[in-house]
């Protein structure tokens, strides 16, 4: 839990105003506008994550997802280093986190793989000009 708070408290030393702004805004669809009015500081904004299960200490795949969206690279792989070192969710296990933010993408989550050689389709060349 001591990681989680460190992580939050990280972050949020990260987040100026103008950026709790633009996070606020990328997650309008889950935090109502007078709700969102009431957020004041990054902290107040996790805190309302949390009581809402959008952020625990270990889903933390909303806000990865609202930090990309919002072009905010370094808090983004702030969060992913929490995610690999303190969770130990590897790379592998990525993809499931990913599809956890689309509900509808779920059922999809066992089709979504490489294609083997033998399903790529092979492009003839275009033809010459004479």
């Amino acid at each position: 839990m001591a990681e989680y708070t460190s992580l939050l408290s990280d972050l949020s030393e990260n987040i100026t105003n103008e950026d709790l702004e633009q996070l606020k805004s990328a997650c309008k669809e889950d935090i109502p506008e007078d709700q969102s009015n009431n957020i004041t500081s990054s902290k107040e904004w996790f805190s309302y994550l949390e009581k809402n299960d959008k952020l625990a200490q270990d889903n933390l795949s909303y806000i990865e997802h609202i930090f990309e969206i919002s072009r905010r690279p370094d808090l983004l792989t702030r969060v992913i280093e929490y995610r690999t070192t303190v969770l130990k969710i590897s790379e592998d296990d990525e993809i499931d986190t990913k599809l956890t933010r689309i509900p509808s993408a779920k059922k999809y989550k066992d089709i979504i793989r490489q294609p083997s050689e033998d399903e790529i389709i092979k492009l003839a060349p275009p033809p010459k000009k004479a």
